[in-house]
């Protein structure tokens, strides 16, 4: 059967909109899962899984992280994902080399976090009095902070638990990698995979986009992935739709007919897998959505964390939800100018609402 772009949205939803499972297994089979600090009216982590993972609640993976094989760190962005992918970034050797006195600086915080065996930044900051430091965004942030997010992308530090949403670490060693042309490019090759099996169906230019990415988790890789790249585009399964080249894991087959969309209505994290590549969310649905938390107000179209509406294969709009007074208030806007007459999306709707408050723990 000739694939056509109907075949890619219906799979693009379908393969990533997995049938609930527990909480491990759907970080296993995400692979990878993007967090984001915004509660609005969720993290985007928590509205990730919760269409994943059965009788999901918000902050669940927060308070079962510690006693699960999963980790903290970084891949194309940051975010959760198994114990067994680290090996593959691990060691990782930093683009950004530290000068010696912050060397000296990170060597002292380290003996310390063995000494006490896990610390809150507050007790490193309190015991050395760093001070303050210009962060990414331009602002000021507490130099101490700073110094350990640098110690746990270098892999000395791993982030063993959260207390109310801030990192508590400790020290941890990482098996020394073989570094010879053979093992570094079946790293680089199987981190590929990673990335193509999360965010399948994609576009040529987002293949290229995300290979790129990943010298946020491997940068010491870099000329590794991008061979991994080149060969990966002779590799993978792939098709040419009105100018564009779209690959996807030679196993799988957009146009199976299991790939047939539900009636249920979905409201996702701007971070989702099926929203997430911004580039093929245009090309399958035909609109621009942006993420405009960080746009100033009066810019804003869709809003500060508008949640995209998904309805069988179709995006067709988007929510913000927020709480006020212990109550959930939402405010919904579509593509069309309006709701779908249609009575199976006004109960859908009504649904999801209703999925929304009970993960939030809403009365």
């Amino acid at each position: 059967m000739p694939i056509t772009l109907d075949h890619l949205r219906r799979y693009a939803v379908a393969r990533t909109l997995f049938k609930p499972t527990t909480l491990l297994r759907a970080i296993r089979q995400l692979g990878f899962l993007q967090a984001d600090p915004i509660r609005s009216p969720a993290r985007a982590q928590d509205l990730t899984l919760r269409h994943r993972v059965k009788g999901y609640r918000a902050g669940e993976l927060e308070r079962r992280y510690a006693k699960l094989p999963i980790e903290e760190d970084c891949l194309v962005n940051y975010g959760f994902l198994p114990r067994e992918h680290l090996a593959l970034m691990h060691p990782r050797v930093a683009t950004t080399v530290w000068d010696r006195a912050t060397q000296r600086r990170a060597a002292d915080v380290l003996a310390f976090v063995r000494e006490r065996g896990r610390v809150h930044p507050r007790e490193v900051d309190d015991h050395f009095a760093h001070g303050r430091v210009t962060n990414y965004w331009g602002g000021s942030s507490n130099a101490s902070t700073h110094l350990l997010d640098g110690m746990h992308y270098r892999g000395m530090l791993r982030v063993v638990r959260r207390d109310a949403g801030i990192r508590v670490y400790e020290a941890v060693e990482h098996a020394p990698a073989d570094d010879s042309p053979g093992e570094r490019a079946r790293r680089a090759a199987a981190l590929l995979e990673l990335i193509v099996r999360k965010y399948a169906p994609l576009p040529a230019r987002s293949l290229t986009h995300l290979t790129a990415l990943l010298g946020y988790g491997a940068p010491h890789l870099k000329t590794q992935t991008q061979a991994a790249m080149k060969l990966a585009r002779e590799q993978l399964a792939s098709l040419q739709l009105d100018g564009v080249t779209w690959y996807w894991p030679a196993d799988e087959n957009p146009a199976s007919r299991r790939h047939a969309p539900d009636d249920a209505v979905r409201l996702l994290a701007p971070f989702d897998p099926v929203v997430w590549d911004r580039t093929r969310f245009e090309l399958l649905w035909g609109w621009a959505y942006r993420f405009e938390a960080y746009t100033p107000a009066p810019k804003r179209r869709f809003g500060y964390y508008a949640l995209p509406l998904l309805w069988h294969d179709r995006v067709i709009g988007w929510g913000n939800l927020s709480m006020v007074g212990g109550q959930l208030k939402q405010q919904l806007g579509y593509v069309d100018g309006r709701a779908p007459r249609d009575p199976a999306f006004k109960a859908g709707l009504a649904d999801e609402i209703e999925r929304m408050r009970s993960f939030l723990g809403v009365d």
